[in-house]
């Protein structure tokens, strides 16, 4: 089935031709000579940076470089759907338009897919993802890159069967994710209001963590699971995490009071949240969370529901970026 590809939601095609690709370091794949074949998959809503597209497009992209088409969503899972359709066809990049969950959404869609890598072109609330890659925030940067791509595979992180790139979690963040899909506002400011909102209520949960084989119970106020550095907006829950080394980092926060919940914040806001020993830190490939109760969680910023067993793994190096 084709959700719009190269459409406006309607149905609209792009295509365009654009610069040469040379060979680059961090190379896993040999750039082929030939343009590049692109699928821009763009969500509307992700409009940060958008205006005037087709002309951003044809100005960044060299006419020697990239055969591009623009695929356009119209709800969840499309992105999916497009990213898969396309490197069954043989495009070479499949650039997601948007912010985390877009990116997780193509990326799903490539997974196993050896010939075709992942882009970002980041306009999303956060963008957690690209920034940890050091992606350029602007469309115009981050669109000229595919002129001259360099390639590096990354870890995939799963829980309970769900893949994510870059962060997942239980108790407050996912929380919290959860007020945020639930408002009508997007964006840094509406996220920090609902967790100030939010933070005087929630208490943290009893859990049973196994991490390579040991049992041990905790209280639980948030627990992430990180194969990127950050959440977002360059907060820092884990600012040791190396998105290639084949190991998730666990960052538990037993309990918030006022005194820790400021040095949470500024350990987030600094990259040095380890040093304040307001957190407990573990690398690991797998990991195990029970609950008494059921608990919500979510993926890459996106709020998923709620379970009572969490299996949390990671596969190494089981996607190609262009970085």
């Amino acid at each position: 089935m084709r959700f719009g590809v190269g459409r406006r939601p309607e149905g609209f095609v792009m295509k365009g031709l654009s610069e040469g690709v040379t060979a680059a370091t961090q190379i896993v794949r040999e750039a082929p000579r030939r343009p590049l074949r692109v699928r821009f998959i763009r969500n509307p809503r992700a409009g940060r940076g958008l205006r005037g597209f087709t002309r951003l497009l044809k100005r960044h992209l060299s006419p020697d470089a990239v055969d591009y088409e623009v695929a356009w969503t119209r709800g969840r899972g499309d992105a999916e759907t497009l990213a898969r359709e396309a490197a069954a066809q043989g495009y070479d990049v499949v650039v997601a338009i948007g912010g985390d969950g877009t990116v997780n959404e193509v990326g799903r869609g490539l997974l196993g897919a050896e010939a075709t890598s992942l882009a970002i072109i980041p306009t999303g609330s956060g963008n957690g993802f690209a920034r940890h890659l050091r992606i350029p925030l602007s469309v115009p940067g981050a669109l000229r890159r595919l002129n001259r791509p360099t390639y590096r595979h990354i870890d995939v992180g799963r829980i309970n069967g769900h893949p994510f790139f870059c962060t997942a979690g239980l108790g407050f963040d996912a929380h919290v994710s959860k007020c945020f899909a639930e408002s009508t506002r997007r964006g840094l400011v509406t996220y920090v209001r609902l967790a100030l909102q939010e933070y005087g209520a929630y208490r943290p949960r009893p859990v049973r963590l196994t991490i390579d084989g040991a049992v041990s119970d905790a209280q639980c106020y948030v627990l992430a699971f990180a194969n990127a550095a950050q959440y977002g907006n360059n907060a820092m829950i884990a600012p040791l995490a190396d998105i290639s080394d084949g190991l998730l980092d666990l960052c538990l926060i037993e309990e918030m009071p006022v005194r820790r919940a400021l040095r949470v914040a500024a350990g987030l806001a600094f990259g040095d949240l380890p040093k304040s020993r307001a957190a407990i830190y573990h690398k690991s490939q797998e990991i195990t969370v029970t609950t008494p109760e059921p608990l919500g969680f979510h993926v890459d910023g996106d709020y998923m529901g709620e379970a009572q067993r969490f299996d949390v793994t990671v596969t190494p190096l089981a996607i190609s970026v262009c970085v």
